[in-house]
């Protein structure tokens, strides 16, 4: 028994309890990948080679492996926590020099840029500014906090039931005042070139012709010239709804309004009430759509699995602002860690495999939510005490080698 191979015994049992200890020290690390030290026999140089009875002097520390397994995902309610579930990794840029990270605790700086704590840059694909994502080569991601532009109504579209039962009105003329004159009303808004909302209404009368109404129409409680809504001049819009109730009106009609504010004036749209029927039962509206809105300012937004960074405004509408991407590698333990929840590619972990979450072999993304760390602190604990336990056995050896060599200092 030799004292190198306690010795080799002392320094691998020291080196798994730093290895350990480190795994405990971060267990608390968002995106923290736990170690495990691997060791190796030693045999001694022979010029004639090893033979059946060569014994060994030691061991050695092989490898300090990461194990790239998934962390526990924990919720936060923050918006800017992104959790990756599956493999990959964030792609952060320093001025140009990539590194990648599992932290997916993310925040803005002053010029709304995502960065981590680290004040890296946060990359992905960005949205054109009419929210549509073009992939292309990852940039560091910037969110735009400025005011959505607001847009003009160009199609009003209306979907109703007429009551069947329902007869003409005992009043002589249309009043928009006198809901005595009408037998039904609807409103909706319409959006001008300033994102100005103008209150359209219209108005049905039923006429003594069975299956045929007239429509008369107002903005903002100003009635409207029949001519403003699509009929000739001094004629109302006729409707027409056949015995069966379907529709037969040829829509779409054009709608003219004029508006102030400053707003490109008239206002003009497609009215379509294509859709409509007239049925035995009470009137109702079953479909209302425009596509106009005012100006919005960003509220908020929340990322989707697939990476895609929503945007919503004050005004009701949604935008894509940006889409994260994901990068994969071939030997994620052949990744060098420099700190700070980063690694960095080397020639052993090959060439990343970037792309958005959910595709290819990467992992889709969980917002407001962290990826805890992968270690199992009663396993570590467990270990610690078995590396103690190896660490006192190798010391006894040297222990029993230095008692033999007093037995020997002793002969005469």
């Amino acid at each position: 028994m030799g004292f190198q191979s306690g010795l080799s015994g002392l320094n691998t049992a020291s080196k798994n309890l730093d290895v350990i200890g480190n795994n405990v020290a971060n267990a608390s690390v968002v995106g923290f990948k736990g170690s495990q030290a691997q060791f190796a026999d030693v045999f001694a140089n022979s010029l004639s080679g090893g033979g059946a009875s060569q014994i060994g002097i030691g061991a050695k520390v092989a490898a300090v492996a990461q194990l790239f397994t998934q962390g526990n995902i924990s919720v936060t309610g923050n918006p800017l926590d992104v959790a990756i579930n599956g493999k990959g990794f964030f792609r952060m840029d320093d001025g140009g020099a990539v590194t990648y990270s599992r932290n997916g605790q993310f925040r803005f700086d002053a010029q709304g840029y995502l960065v981590n704590s680290q004040g890296l840059n946060l990359t992905g694909y960005i949205a054109d500014v009419n929210g549509n994502i073009v992939p292309s080569a990852p940039a560091p991601i910037q969110i735009s906090f400025s005011d959505v532009p607001p847009r003009t109504t160009s199609e009003f579209r209306l979907g109703m039931n007429f009551d069947s039962r329902e007869t003409q009105p005992t009043v002589g003329a249309f009043n928009p005042n006198n809901p005595e004159s009408y037998n039904f009303s609807t409103s909706g808004n319409v959006y001008d070139s300033l994102g100005n909302p103008h209150v359209f209404s219209i108005y049905l009368v039923k006429t003594a012709t069975a299956g045929e109404w007239q429509m008369y129409g107002s903005v903002d409680g100003t009635a409207l010239t029949n001519a403003n809504l699509g009929a000739g001049a001094g004629n109302p819009v006729t409707l027409n709804v056949s015995n069966t109730g379907a529709w037969t009106t040829t829509m779409p009609t054009n709608v003219s309004l004029t508006v102030g504010s400053g707003a490109v004036t008239p206002l003009q749209f497609e009215f379509d009430l294509t859709g409509s029927t007239q049925y035995g039962s009470a009137f109702g509206v079953n479909d209302l759509a425009q596509d106009g809105f005012a100006s919005g300012r960003l509220a908020g937004f929340n990322v989707s699995s697939d990476g895609v960074i929503v945007g919503r405004y004050t005004n009701g509408q949604s935008r894509n602002l940006a889409q994260i991407v994901l990068a994969d590698f071939r030997n994620p333990q052949g990744l060098n860690p420099i700190g700070d929840n980063q690694w960095e590619e080397t020639s052993a972990s090959g060439l990343p495999i970037v792309g958005v979450p959910g595709t290819g072999s990467v992992g889709v993304l969980q917002s407001s939510a962290v990826e805890d760390a992968n270690i199992d602190l009663t396993s570590e604990l467990v270990n610690m005490i078995t590396a103690q336990r190896v660490y006192q056995a190798n010391a006894q050896t040297i222990k029993t080698q230095d008692a033999i060599l007093q037995t020997l200092v002793n002969l005469r």
